[in-house]
C-alpha cells in the first residue's frame, strides 16, 4: 500500500469507529469520561493551570505558522502535485482528528444529561412561559439587591481574575449535588486570541489538547461570568454545547455571590424570552415591562457589543462551525446552545428557583 494512503484512509476508519462508538453512549461513559478521561485532563491542568499565559493559544499559533508556511513552500508545485499534497492535507487532518477525539471530543458521545437527570427533553410553550415568569421574578428580585434603583443596569466591581476564582465557589456547590460535575485543579485563561474571538462572534472555548478554558476578555463583564462558567464545565468532560450552557447556568446561580447569580439568572432569562419569540412572534410583548430597566439594559450592553463587531467573518465562522458542530453529534448546530432551556425547563419543573 501507498505509505501517504494509510493516514488518509485511517481518517475514514476514524469517522466509522465513532459512529459506531456513538450507539454505545453508556461504554463511552464509563471507560472514557468517566475513566481515562478525567486522569488525563487532571494531568494537563495541574501541568498548564498556574502558567499565567494560554499555552493553548501559542501552539494554535505555531501551528497555523507552519500550515502557511507549507502553503507557501507549496505553492508554485500545487497543480502538477495536487494529488500528493491533498493527501498531505488529508493525513494532517486525520492525525488532528484522531488527537481531538482521544483528547476530549469522545465526550460528545456520552450518557445524555436529560438522561441522568431522568427528566423529558422536550417542552411545550406554556411551560416555558410559566419558566420564564419565574426567571422574571428572581432576577428582577436579585437585581433590586444590587442596585439603587430598577432603571440601573449592573456592574460587576470584580477583576478578570477574580472572576475565575470566584467561579469555583459555584461548582464546589453544585457538586454536593451533582457529584459528577466537581471541578478540581484550575486551569482558567483570558485567550490570547480574544480579539478574533470576537470578530468570530465567540465568547470563548477549551483547547482540547491542552485543557485550558480560553475565556474571551472583551465581552462584558456579565457574559465573562457565564462563559467562564460554560468553558469550564467543558474541562469537566461537558461535550454538548446546550449541556455546557446549563452547567454553567447553574454553577453560576449555585455560587454565593450575588453578581454571579444575577449573571446566572439573567443569562438564562435572555434565551428563554428568545425561545419564547421562535414558538410565537411578539410573544414576549407582555412580558418586557415586569422587567427591571437595568436588566434590559444589560441586554442591550450584549447586543450592542456583538452587533459592533459583526462582520462577515463572523458568518463564515457560524457557518463552519455549525457543520463542526453537527458532525460532532450535535445535530441542531449551533442551536444546540439555545436547547440548554430544554434541560431548565424540565429539571425546574414542579421546582422553585
Amino acid at each position: 500500500m501507498n505509505r501517504k494512503l494509510i493516514l488518509p484512509l485511517f481518517l475514514v476508519v476514524q469517522l466509522i469507529g465513532l459512529r459506531i462508538l456513538s450507539l454505545f453512549p453508556e461504554t463511552v461513559e464509563r471507560f472514557y469520561s468517566n475513566g481515562f478521561y478525567p486522569v488525563l485532563a487532571k494531568i494537563s491542568r495541574i501541568t498548564l493551570g498556574n502558567i499565567s499565559f494560554s499555552v493553548g493559544d501559542v501552539i494554535y499559533g505555531i501551528a497555523i505558522f507552519f500550515l502557511l508556511r507549507w502553503f507557501w513552500k507549496k505553492r508554485k508545485t500545487w497543480k502538477a502535485e495536487w494529488k500528493s499534497n491533498l493527501l498531505a492535507l488529508i493525513g494532517f487532518a486525520s492525525v488532528f482528528y484522531f488527537l481531538f477525539n482521544l483528547f476530549w471530543a469522545l465526550n460528545y458521545l456520552r450518557v445524555p444529561m436529560y438522561q441522568k437527570l431522568n427528566i423529558e427533553r422536550e417542552y411545550s410553550q406554556q411551560d416555558l412561559l410559566i419558566f420564564t415568569k419565574q426567571l422574571i421574578e428572581k432576577t428582577n428580585s436579585i437585581h433590586s439587591q444590587l442596585v439603587k434603583n430598577d432603571s440601573m443596569k449592573v456592574t460587576l466591581p470584580y477583576s478578570q481574575d477574580e472572576i475565575f476564582k470566584k467561579t469555583q465557589n459555584g461548582y464546589d456547590n453544585l457538586q454536593k449535588k451533582f457529584p459528577y460535575l466537581t471541578y478540581e485543579n484550575h486551569s482558567v485563561k483570558p485567550s490570547l486570541l480574544s480579539l478574533p474571538l470576537t470578530y468570530m462572534g465567540f465568547g470563548g472555548y477549551l483547547n482540547p489538547f491542552t485543557n485550558e478554558a480560553q475565556v474571551n476578555n472583551l465581552v462584558p463583564k456579565h457574559n465573562f461570568v457565564v462563559t467562564t462558567a460554560h468553558e469550564m464545565s467543558h474541562q469537566i468532560g461537558i461535550g454538548s454545547e446546550s449541556e455546557a450552557n446549563f452547567v454553567g447556568f447553574m454553577a453560576t446561580i449555585h455560587n454565593d455571590d450575588l453578581y454571579f447569580k444575577y449573571c446566572g439568572y439573567s443569562y438564562a432569562l435572555r434565551y428563554c424570552l428568545g425561545n419564547l419569540e421562535n414558538f410565537q412572534e411578539d410573544s414576549t410583548k407582555e412580558l418586557l415591562p415586569l422587567i427591571h430597566t437595568g436588566i434590559l439594559k444589560n441586554f442591550k450592553e450584549t447586543q450592542d457589543f456583538w452587533d459592533s463587531h459583526q462582520t462577515f467573518i463572523d458568518v463564515i465562522f457560524h457557518q463552519f462551525y455549525d457543520k463542526f458542530l453537527m458532525v460532532n453529534q450535535q445535530k441542531d448546530g449551533l442551536e444546540s446552545y439555545s436547547k440548554f432551556v430544554n434541560l431548565m425547563v424540565n429539571y425546574y419543573k414542579g421546582k422553585e428557583l
